[in-house]
C-alpha cells in the first residue's frame, strides 16, 4: 500500500484539494441565533484549516427559515449572512484550504420550537425523534419556492467566496425525504423521487455557475419501508450526476441515528464498502464518512479505491491537526466516538469530550508562560494527566503523582468495558504526550500535605478523583458489597451472577460488559430508565442490547432497603417486596469528591494556590468536564505566575 495515498491532490470540478482530507459538514451550533456567522465559529473553522484539511465545510445550513433545525444553526437564507460568510472564507483561504458550505432544509425534522414555523415536508409524516410535530404537506408553489431558495443561497455563497457547495441529500432531511419511499407518499409530479433534487441542482447551477457542486446522500436508511442500498443506487442513477462534481456517501436518518453518527463499538471505516460501487461506476470523485479516525483507515479506503476522499467530522473535532499529523507521521489526539458532541446539540454549542478547547479557540493559549514555576499534580486520571500536560506545554516544571501503579485513573478502568473500546486511545495519547514532556511521574506514590509542603511547590493541582458515597444497607454484612469502581479496579473475572444497585451510566456499562461474558445480572435502580445520565446517541446501541438480553433482570424506580444472602428487599413506589439478587452487590451511586488532601493543604498553601480538577473539584462526571477544568486551571496558574512576577518587579 502506498504510504500516504491521502497526500495526493484531487480535483473537484474547477477547484483542487491539496490532499484527500475533508473537514465534513458537522452541526455545531456556533452561529448567532439568527444564523449569522460568529467570530467563535470562524476561529473554529480557521483552526481546522490550519490543521491541514484540504476542504473545510461549515455545516448543514438552512436555505429557508422554516428548515432550521438547531438553535444556532448557520443560515444562508438572506443576504445579511453574506459578510460573515465572506469573513470566514477569507480566514480559511489564508491557510490554503478551500471553503465548503452544505445546503439543507430540515423538512419534517425541523420543529416549530426551534424555527418558529410549522414544519413542512413532502408528506405529513412527523419525526418523533425530534419532537413529533406534524408537518404540513408542501404544495407545488411552495416546493418551487424552496428550490429557488437553494439557488439564491448558492448565489450568496459564491459572492462570499465559497469554493464548494454540497447539497445535503441524506440523513432524513428534505431532499432525502423526497427520495425516500418511507416519507414521500405523494401522488402528483413530486412523487418522482429524483425530481426535487434535480430541480435543486438546476437552480444552483443557474444561480452559481462554475462553483464546485456535490451531493451528500445516505447509502441506506436502515428503517422499515425506507431506502436500502439497492434502492438508493437506483435513486442516484436517476439524479443528474453529470451536473455534479462529486458525491459524498454517508448513511442513516433520524430514525436510525446510529448510522449517521456511529458508536465507538462499530468498526472504523464501516461505510467504505457502500461507497465503493459509486467510486467504481461514476466518473466523478466520491467521498465517504463513517468512523474514519486513523490515518491507516483513511489510507486503506483511498488506496483500495473505495473512495477518493474521506469526510471526517468527529475526528477533526477532536484534533484539528489530524491531517497534518497523518501527513507527517506525528501523534494526533484521537476521537473516542463517545458521541457527547452530537448529544449536546439540542442544548447549544457543541463541545468535545477529549478536546477542551473546541468552541473556545479564541481563548486557547498560543504562547508559553513568561514565568516558569514548579507545580505538583496529584492524581493521574484524565484531569491530572491533562493538567500536567498543559502546564508542561506552557513551560512549567511538573511533578505528577498517583497512588496507583499506572496512570489513567477510573477512565482507564472504563476503557476495558465492552461499550468503550476507543477510550484506551485517549489514555495512551496522554501517556505518550507526558513521556515526551518535562514531567516527572511518581506512580505508586501516595503523597500527603507535609511532603508537598516540604518540596515547596509553587502550586498544587489536586486531581485526586472521587469515591463512591457510603451506602448504609441493613444486612450488608451477609454478602460482599463494594462500589462498582472497586470491582473494576480489582480485575476480578466475570462472576456467574451479580447484583447492581444503581442504573446510571457506570452501572449500565458494567452490566453490559458482564452480560457479554455470560454473567446473570440483576439491576435495581432508583432511576426510571437505564443510563438516564447518558445522551440518546451515546446509548442508542446499548439500550436495545440490554433490553434483548435474557440474562438481565431490572427493577427500576426501586431502591434496596435490606440485603439478604441471595435476595434483597426493594421498595417500589413505597411498596416493599423481596426479589432474587444473586452474587455480590455492586453499588453505583456516582462519586463524591475526595477532599482530604485539599483540607490538609489549606495551612501550608503554596504561593500560587491549590486547585482542584475533575471529580476532585465536583466538576467531574464526564471526561469533558474533567479536561475543561484541567485546561482552565493550567491557564489560571500561568496567569497567576505572570501576575506575581509583575508585582515582584
Amino acid at each position: 500500500m502506498t504510504a500516504r495515498p491521502f497526500a495526493a491532490p484531487l480535483d473537484l470540478g474547477n477547484v483542487r484539494l491539496r490532499n484527500r482530507f475533508v473537514s465534513a459538514p458537522m452541526e455545531r451550533n456556533y452561529c448567532e441565533v439568527d444564523g449569522t456567522m460568529t467570530d467563535e465559529y470562524i476561529a473554529y473553522l480557521d483552526r481546522r484549516a490550519a490543521g491541514g484539511a484540504a476542504l473545510v465545510f461549515t455545516e448543514a445550513s438552512y436555505v429557508r427559515a422554516d428548515g432550521k433545525g438547531r438553535i444556532r444553526q448557520m443560515g444562508v437564507d438572506v443576504d445579511e449572512r453574506i459578510p460573515g460568510i465572506a469573513k470566514m472564507a477569507e480566514a480559511i483561504h489564508a491557510h490554503g484550504a478551500l471553503v465548503g458550505v452544505e445546503f439543507n432544509h430540515g423538512g419534517r425534522t425541523a420543529q416549530g420550537s426551534v424555527s418558529g414555523f410549522v414544519p413542512v415536508a413532502p408528506s405529513p409524516i412527523p419525526c418523533a425523534v425530534v419532537g413529533g410535530e406534524m408537518p404540513e404537506q408542501l404544495d407545488g408553489d411552495d416546493i418551487e419556492h424552496i428550490i429557488e431558495c437553494f439557488g439564491e443561497a448558492a448565489a450568496r455563497c459564491q459572492q462570499a467566496g465559497v469554493d464548494v457547495i454540497s447539497l445535503h441529500g441524506g440523513h432524513g432531511y428534505l431532499i432525502h425525504q423526497f427520495l425516500s419511499p418511507a416519507y414521500n407518499h405523494r401522488d402528483d409530479e413530486w412523487a418522482d423521487p429524483a425530481l426535487f433534487v434535480n430541480s435543486v441542482i438546476d437552480a444552483v447551477r443557474t444561480m452559481a455557475p462554475g462553483i464546485a457542486l456535490g451531493l451528500r446522500f445516505s447509502a441506506f436508511e436502515a428503517v422499515d419501508g425506507g431506502l436500502d442500498a439497492e434502492t438508493t443506487r437506483a435513486r442516484i442513477d436517476a439524479i443528474d450526476t453529470d451536473r455534479l462534481d462529486f458525491l459524498d456517501v454517508s448513511a442513516g436518518n433520524y430514525e436510525s441515528g446510529q448510522w449517521i453518527i456511529q458508536p465507538g463499538e462499530w468498526p472504523r471505516g464501516l461505510l467504505a464498502p457502500f461507497s465503493e460501487q459509486y467510486t467504481r461506476d461514476f466518473d466523478l470523485p466520491v467521498g465517504v464518512a463513517g468512523r474514519i479516525s486513523s490515518p491507516e483507515v483513511a489510507a486503506q479506503i483511498i488506496e483500495s479505491g473505495q473512495a477518493d476522499f474521506v469526510s471526517m467530522a468527529r475526528t477533526l473535532h477532536a484534533d484539528p491537526d489530524f491531517p497534518n499529523r497523518a501527513l507527517d507521521g506525528g501523534r494526533y489526539r484521537p476521537c473516542i466516538a463517545c458521541n457527547y458532541c452530537i448529544d449536546s446539540l439540542a442544548a447549544g454549542p457543541v463541545p468535545c469530550s477529549v478536546n477542551p478547547w473546541v468552541g473556545r479557540e479564541l481563548e486557547q493559549p498560543s504562547k508559553p508562560a513568561d514565568v516558569a514555576v514548579r507545580v505538583a499534580v496529584v492524581g493521574g486520571g484524565p484531569s491530572g494527566m491533562a493538567a500536567a500536560r498543559d502546564l508542561a506545554l506552557a513551560g512549567h516544571r511538573v511533578d505528577l503523582y498517583d497512588e496507583r501503579d499506572s496512570l489513567g485513573g477510573d477512565f482507564a478502568l472504563a476503557s476495558r468495558l465492552h461499550e468503550y473500546p476507543e477510550y484506551a486511545r485517549i489514555v495512551d495519547w496522554y501517556l505518550a504526550e507526558i513521556a515526551d514532556l518535562d514531567i516527572t511521574c511518581h506512580t505508586g506514590t501516595r503523597v500527603d500535605a507535609a511532603a508537598l509542603a516540604e518540596l515547596d511547590f509553587d502550586a498544587v493541582v489536586l486531581a485526586t478523583g472521587g469515591r463512591g458515597p457510603a451506602v448504609d444497607l441493613p444486612g450488608a454484612d451477609t454478602r460482599r458489597v463494594r462500589d462498582v469502581r472497586e470491582f473494576l479496579e480489582s480485575g476480578d473475572p466475570a462472576p456467574e451472577a451479580i447484583t447492581i444497585f444503581g442504573a446510571d451510566r457506570e452501572a449500565a456499562a458494567v452490566a453490559d460488559d458482564l452480560l457479554q461474558h455470560g454473567t446473570k445480572v440483576v439491576m435495581i435502580g432508583p432511576q426510571e430508565t437505564i443510563a438516564h445520565d447518558v445522551g440518546r446517541r451515546g446509548k442508542i446501541v446499548l439500550l436495545p442490547r440490554l433490553a434483548a438480553s435474557a440474562n438481565l433482570t431490572t427493577h427500576l424506580s426501586s431502591i434496596v432497603t435490606r440485603v439478604e444472602e441471595d435476595r434483597v428487599v426493594i421498595s417500589t413506589g413505597g411498596a416493599e417486596r423481596i426479589v432474587d439478587a444473586p452474587g455480590e452487590l455492586l453499588i453505583s451511586h456516582g462519586v463524591e469528591p475526595r477532599t482530604d488532601l485539599l483540607a490538609a493543604l489549606r495551612s501550608p498553601a503554596p504561593r500560587l494556590g491549590v486547585h482542584t480538577v475533575g471529580d476532585a473539584s465536583g466538576d467531574g462526571g464526564s471526561i469533558h468536564a474533567a479536561l475543561v477544568t484541567a485546561a482552565d486551571v493550567a491557564v489560571t496558574i500561568t496567569a497567576a505566575a505572570d501576575a506575581l512576577e509583575e508585582v515582584s518587579a
